[in-house]
Parts: structure tokens; sequence; C-alpha cells
């Protein structure tokens, strides 16, 4: 998406003395004065008279469908968003925007921030990546020595915009902005409750019911307010919320998402979802969020909690297989040893006769890193990756088989020739790219393709976070490894085993999930739950009973119960 096409939205916010929870979306029209709490200061309350349609105006879809493809990218589970929050710096807003920057990987359809300044938040959010929602002059916009902002994920359409975090809203005891990661799989109950008492909500996000539960809390001192919001909250959280003079993070009391503390010289706190925003803004990893924990920062200093309930951590372990870059360190372990490893145990494993080991790139490079060096064959770039791939592409008429996978994955004619190939990948999960990847290097002239992914297969959904297709369109949970391997069309096919993952992990094992290979939630969502993916509108602006996949089956897959994986 080109830059002058992105769309941003930017707003300031004050306090409000109203009852109840004000409009996430920014404030376009109507604005009075209202007495304020304190004897000094009065109140500006702005309101808008038609939030929803404001806020997807300037977001056009591209009238000229019929020459343009979406591009359905890697068939991969996809991560949400990542956040970050930033205390105590008077550049806050444009290291908040680096950190953002060092997060593209989590999220690259919309990004934004929040900042305060003599006690008013300011807030810029926009669709894009975030080299294209932010440049000075929209910084400018955000003064302040304190920030947090967000990348997302989505599955597009007129939706994007007015879900694009941090939310910013009004309640009678100030402004509050918050950046979430995760999904919570008791949402519509929540919902339900509120509205039933009278909550009017603005769109289907999930982060909005967090809102309105600290908006009606009666508890004291804010940061309790937020600790009585997360108890009646199931599923997975890590969030930063801003105030007029406080910066606060929370993780749910499973661990599911990651989120990490630093701090730059100059004594500034920094959270972020990963440590690879740390090393880009200079700051020293601390360290973990704990789960459960609530940390409080503000002129005080830094504060630490552990009011909610403190259950045995389950983190997702795909942060190792695919989400994470391979810099960070995730949940206490280096994700580059983790995926090399993941390839040794590959290699030593699921041995095969080859002359050259490839990856699919990004996320496969370092697996198959590991298995070369473990096989003691040479590792070689056989597909070349194009980083300047948009989310649509306009087709000849005369139809290019494989369009999509050619127009991102290249192959190599002089590595792949003649040679028995070892591609090693991170996940499967339709099979869709995987059959056009070996098809792709057969034509290129290998004489084998054998497929070696450093991940158990995928055979039930996320819940957490991450944005899975529904268990009927999961390959694995349909076939075979062998009806795979026949399916995609390689030579051989082999899984890292669940159990060789489980030994690699050793005490720190039971700590992870492993849900989307068992299909055994540490916390089981009940009824209809919101999951992005689930449907073309990102589940936020549809009906409820729209959403396809979100309930949950009566009984397991059969594949399930032959698996016969332990939680």
């Amino acid at each position: 998406m080109a830059a002058s096409t992105a769309s941003t939205a930017a707003t300031s916010y004050r306090a409000t003395s109203s009852t109840r929870l004000n409009a996430l979306i920014p404030p376009s029209t109507t604005s009075f004065t209202l007495p304020s709490i304190t004897p000094q200061k009065s109140l500006h309350v702005t309101l808008s008279k038609n939030p929803i349609s404001e806020i997807i105006s300037s977001y056009k879809t591209s009238s000229d469908s019929d020459s343009s493809i979406p591009f359905d990218g890697d068939d991969k589970p996809r991560e949400e968003c990542g956040v970050v929050g930033i205390y105590g710096d008077p550049e806050a807003s444009r290291l908040c925007y680096l950190a953002l920057h060092a997060l593209q990987h989590r999220g690259q359809e919309g990004a934004g921030i929040v900042s305060v300044h003599d006690n008013v938040l300011h807030s810029v959010t926009g669709v894009g990546l975030v080299s294209e929602v932010f440049n000075e002059s929209k910084l400018d916009k955000l003064p302040g020595d304190m920030a947090i902002g967000h990348v997302r994920y989505s599955t597009a359409g007129a939706s994007m915009l007015k879900n694009v975090q941090p939310f910013v809203a009004g309640y009678r005891f100030g402004s509050v902005g918050v950046a979430h990661n995760g999904n919570l799989v008791n949402y519509q109950a929540l919902r339900e409750e509120l509205e039933e008492n009278g909550s009017i909500f603005n769109t289907s996000s999930d982060t909005e019911v967090v809102l309105h539960l600290i908006a009606i809390s009666k508890a004291r001192p804010f940061f309790l307010r937020i600790v009585e919001a997360c108890e009646k909250l199931e599923g997975a959280y890590s969030m930063v919320f801003l105030t007029e003079d406080k910066l606060v993070a929370v993780r749910d009391p499973f661990g599911f998402r990651p989120l990490v503390m630093g701090r730059r010289s100059n004594g500034a706190v920094v959270f972020a979802s990963e440590t690879c925003a740390l090393d880009l803004i200079e700051a020293t990893y601390e360290r973990e969020v704990y789960p459960g924990e609530v940390i409080v920062v503000d002129k005080e200093g830094v504060q630490s909690v552990c009011l909610m309930p403190h259950f045995e951590p389950k983190s997702c372990i795909f942060e190792h297989i695919y989400f994470a870059l391979p810099n960070s360190v995730v949940f206490g372990r280096s994700v580059y040893e983790s995926r090399r490893a993941f390839g040794e145990i590959l290699a030593t494993e699921s041995p095969v006769d080859c002359d050259v080991v490839i990856a699919v790139p990004d996320s496969g490079v370092v697996a198959a890193l590991g298995y070369a060096a473990k096989a003691g064959v040479a590792f070689q770039q056989g597909l070349i990756r194009s980083h300047y791939v948009g989310r649509t592409f306009i087709e000849p008429s005369q139809k290019i088989r494989d369009f999509g996978v050619k127009l991102k994955l290249s192959p190599v004619r002089a590595v792949l020739e003649g040679k028995r190939v070892v591609v090693v990948d991170d996940s499967i999960v339709r099979g869709t790219t995987s059959s056009k990847i070996v098809r792709l290097i057969k034509e290129a002239g290998a004489k084998e393709v054998h497929m070696r992914i450093s991940s158990p297969p995928i055979i039930a959904s996320c819940y957490y976070g991450v944005d899975t297709p529904s268990p009927d369109e999961l390959i694995s949970n349909r076939m075979s490894v062998e009806e795979i391997r026949d399916f995609i069309g390689c030579d051989s096919l082999a899984f890292l085993p669940i159990d060789s993952l489980k030994r690699l992990l050793g005490g720190d094992a039971p700590n992870f999930c492993y849900a989307c290979f068992s299909g055994k939630y540490p916390v089981e969502p009940t009824g209809k739950v919101k999951r992005v993916g689930d449907f073309l509108d990102d589940g936020l602006s549809g009906s409820m009973e729209s959403i396809d996949g979100g309930w949950l089956s009566g009984t397991r897959n059969r594949k399930m119960e032959e698996l016969n994986f332990s939680a």
C-alpha cells in the first residue's frame, strides 16, 4: 500500500466527568465544557455525531476489483499484533514509532500511538505499515514523555481503521488508552452482561470490553480497576494502559502472549512484545512481565503487583516456531537457538539422502541452518523472497499458475537443478502454499523434493490471539502425513515430533501451550468465540451470528484421538 493511501486519524482526548464510557471513536464535531473534578482546570468533552461513518470514510476499496486479486500470503498462522509502552522519555512517541517498526512482523495492516502531554491523551492511528502511517508532522502531534503503541494484523475491508489500536476512552475519572495483544475467550458473555446493564459498544472488539469493565469499576486506585477488570477476563491478554500520569502493563495469568520490560540509559521504562524492540531503541532488557502481574510506572517509580490468580504458565510455543524474530528472547529463551535446535532434531529423527538444504524464507531459514549443520549438507539459498509484495496485484488476462507464490518466491535454478533437495519450512496450515512451493522447485529442475516441517502438525484452532483457520480447513486435521505428502506432491514429508519438542524444552515443557497441536485448551472456550480470521470483516463489524467456525465442537476430530497428545 502506498504511503499516500494510508488512512490516518489524529485526535486529542481530555478527561471527562461522564459516568459512562465515552465513544472509542475519535471525536469530530460537538464539544462543550463541564465542571472539573479538580478545582483548577476545566474538562473538555468532545463527542462524535456519526462515529462509524466518519472513521471509515477515508478508507476506500478499489472499485476495479476484476483486475486485481488478493494475495493470500504464506498460508501461515498470523500473530494479531504487537504492543509497546514507554514512560519517562521526552521523545516517547518517536521511540514508540521505532519500537513499532521493530515489531512490524507482528502486524502489517494498521498502527497507532497514543501519548500524554499536559494531562491530555493525543492519538494518531492509521491503516498501513508503521512507515506509512507516521511521518514527521504526525509525530509532532504526539508530544509528551509517555506513550503506548500498537501494530495490528487484520483480514482487510472497511473495518480496518476503526479497529486500529490503541483505543482511547473517557470515563468519569479521566481518560485511558489501551493496546492489547491476545484474545478473550469469554468476550461474548462479558459483552452481553455489560449491554444488559446499559453499556453501549462502538465495535465488536474484545479490547473495548476491557475499557468498559474499567469504567464501571469502583476500585481505587486506578491500577486496582485494571486488576478488577482482568479478574473477569478469560483467555490471552498482554496489555499496556496509559492515563494522564501512569503507564500500566499487565499480562494474563497463563502468560499466553509475550511482554517484556526494559530500561533506557536515561531511566525511561519500556514495555514491548519482543526484545527486538528494546534493542532498536537502545533499551536494556530487564525481565518478562510475569504471568498475572500488573506493573505500574509513575512519578513514584515502578511498582509490581501480582494480585491475579497465578496458574502454571502456558506460553505460546508458536512464538518460537514462527511469530517472533530470531534475534528476540521470548519467554526467557533465544528464538534463534530454538529454531536451530528444531532443525537439528529433524535432521536426526527424519534424515534423508540429499544434495542441498534450502529454506522457505524467512521463517524457515534458521531451522534449515540447523538441519544442514547436523546433516553435514550444504545450506544454500534456493528460494529468493521478494520483500516488496503488497496486498493485491493486477494479474494479466492470461492466467499465471501459482501467481501469488511466484510473486513472492523465486527459485534459483543453479541451486536446484538436478539436485535432491530438502526444503525446511516452519509449518503447514492448509497445504495450498506448500504444494505450490514444491511444484515451483520441481519446475526449476530439482530431482527430488523432501519437505521437513519444524513444528508438529497443526490440528486445532487457536483461541488465544492467533489467526488460524477453522479445524476443517487445517490439512493435518483431515489427512495423515502420507496423505499430506501426496497432496503437496513432495517425495517425503516429516514434521517435528511433539515429544521431541517437549524433550528439547526440558523442565520448561509444561509451561508452554500446545493446543494447536493437541486440541487440548488450557482455558476452554465456551459457546461462540470471536476469532480473527473467522470471516472477512475481521469479526469486528459484522453480526456475531455470522462468525463461522466460532462454535466449539462437542467431540474432537478422529485425528485428535489418534494422535493422543498430552497437554
